[in-house]
């Protein structure tokens, strides 16, 4: 499957007082990515929800590696770096879409969650269309971090 970097333009109201893009608007940016993902792999994360299932977040991790500025575009390249039937690993790189310059590299993990049970839920059972999409990703081996390979 041939997926395609997120587009983000950079605001002006996401400066901090340093002018530059403050830290934790690429936390934003990451969830905005991952449902134009799932937008691209074609199972919008609404679709996901109205069933009753959803994506709780467990932890984040990220390194900030260069900054950004208001105006810059920056692409957000997203995989699935580890993936089991009730959990699953974001990996998510941020380039300035002008330079290349790497700018950003961050994890996000989420445990699959019932919200009508309340409660972790095997997404292999509860959505397998979405878990076999998730699965032939995750084996095409796509890490988008320089450090996972």
């Amino acid at each position: 499957m041939d997926l395609k970097p997120y587009i983000r333009k950079t605001h002006y109201y996401e400066t901090d007082q340093m002018g530059i893009i403050h830290h934790a608007n690429y936390i934003h940016w990451m969830e905005e990515a991952r449902v134009d993902f799932m937008e691209q792999i074609g199972y919008s994360y609404e679709r996901a929800v109205s069933t009753g299932i959803d994506f709780a977040l467990l932890g984040i991790s990220c390194e900030y590696k260069s900054m950004a500025r208001f105006g810059d575009t920056i692409n957000i390249q997203v995989s699935i770096s580890d993936l089991s039937v009730t959990k699953m690993t974001v990996q998510y790189q941020m380039t300035d879409a002008v330079t290349g310059k790497l700018r950003f590299i961050g994890e996000s993990t989420h445990c699959y969650f019932d919200s009508n049970r309340k409660r972790p839920v095997s997404l292999k059972k509860a959505l397998p269309e979405l878990y076999d999409l998730f699965s032939s990703l995750y084996a095409s081996g796509q890490d988008v971090l320089p450090e996972a390979k």
